[in-house]
């Protein structure tokens, strides 16, 4: 066998090793969680159908139809920022230590969704009805997409309403293709989701896509483009790629087909992303969008990248909703387009590190001492 065959089995190996040590998500709901700690409200539109093998309300069987659900999520007292406590294996949940749900509803029609929803943006300021649309990635099943947003919604201390999409990840490390195929089947389900946020009464909607996500958020946002969706298309305020799992030359071609992208727009990377390193090889090339080295790349492209590399752990494939410190410049996200408007070459003050523009592009390579020094009091 090739060296260059033998690292790939080798990483494969790698990753299947970590992912049968690490506990599965699953909803457990407990309504006595409710007293125990903070509750994050999630709106879910899926693509996900009953699994009949396995019993799941939401497997990784496609569905055609998109349904909606409300998931309200305990987060523990105990929790620790950037990470997802799963009850462990064979022992009931405790609410004090672990994710648990106080309440699951799933709606008869988009309608009563729509309605709820609109009473969550509602009860917002006007001008902060806003709802962060996260749509999650690779080898993800239901509950991990889900709790994961309450977990970063939880962390940044976010102010907008919370909608979830979650499409149909076979939550697999096996599954590489079968999910591939299942983000390009997840379109339509992606645009009547953001249809109905957008009837709700959403007057800004963010998008946040991680790792697969990523490619379906990009291909949802052309095909609206195509289809000349741009009143759909105004009330997206901002995206945020994390980790995005994305061929670079698949990218450029998206986003000219958008054309003018929503701003701010940014792209988080880091080049210790081990499950992108994986997937370049298990493509054949050198890099993905979430591990991009050279800003030049995307130089004609307004889009800004973080490169998050100095806080790595791990895998490195989720750093701003695991690393304490990058969970903290989130919350500082939002001025991101008007204070690169004002001083794209200098404004380290707002994400501190070092800057570097070519053209319309603008790389960020944050550094824990700044990070930090960035953060404190």
């Amino acid at each position: 066998m090739q060296a260059g065959k033998v690292r790939i089995v080798t990483s494969i190996l790698v990753v299947l090793a970590l992912a049968a040590c690490e506990p599965r998500g699953s909803v457990v709901v407990n309504q006595a969680a409710a007293s125990s700690g903070r509750i994050e409200t999630l709106f879910i539109g899926t693509t996900r159908g009953a699994d009949p093998a396995t019993g799941e309300a939401f497997g990784k069987v496609r569905s055609p139809e998109t349904r909606f659900v409300r998931l309200d999520v305990a987060i523990p007292p105990q929790h620790v920022a950037g990470e997802i406590s799963w009850p462990k294996p064979n022992r009931p949940a405790d609410p004090a230590t672990d994710f648990v749900a106080v309440q699951q509803e799933i709606y008869p029609d988009a309608g009563s969704f729509r309605a709820d929803l609109g009473a969550a943006l509602a009860r917002n300021r006007r001008e902060q009805r806003e709802a962060v649309v996260f749509v999650h990635g690779f080898n993800n099943n239901f509950a991990e997409g889900a709790y994961r947003l309450a977990q970063i919604g939880a962390d940044i201390g976010i102010e907008g309403t919370l909608v979830h999409y979650s499409w149909p990840s076979r939550a697999n490390p096996l599954g590489y293709a079968y999910d591939r195929d299942s983000a390009l089947f997840a379109r339509d389900g992606l645009e009547t989701l953001l249809r109905e946020v957008a009837a709700a009464g959403a007057e800004r909607i963010v998008i946040v896509a991680h790792s697969m996500g990523s490619s379906l958020t990009m291909e949802t946002l052309r095909q609206l483009a195509l289809k000349d969706e741009g009143k759909l298309l105004d009330r997206v305020s901002g995206v945020m790629l994390v980790s995005p799992d994305i061929d670079v030359d698949v990218f450029r071609a998206q986003a000219q087909r958008i054309g003018e992208l929503p701003q701010p727009f940014v792209i988080f990377t880091s080049k210790r992303d081990k499950a992108l390193a994986l997937s370049a090889r298990l493509t054949g090339q050198r890099d993905r969008l979430g591990n991009v080295g050279d800003v030049a790349e995307l130089a004609d492209l307004k889009v800004t990248l973080l490169d998050t590399t100095a806080f790595s752990e791990g895998s490195g494939h989720f750093n701003p909703g695991e690393s304490p410190a990058l969970i903290a410049i989130l919350g500082q996200l939002a001025d991101v387009d008007s204070a690169f408007a004002q001083d794209r070459t200098g404004r380290t003050g707002l994400l501190p590190g070092a800057v570097l523009t070519v053209q319309n592009a603008t790389q960020v390579v944050l550094s824990p001492v700044t990070a930090i020094s960035q953060i404190q009091p």
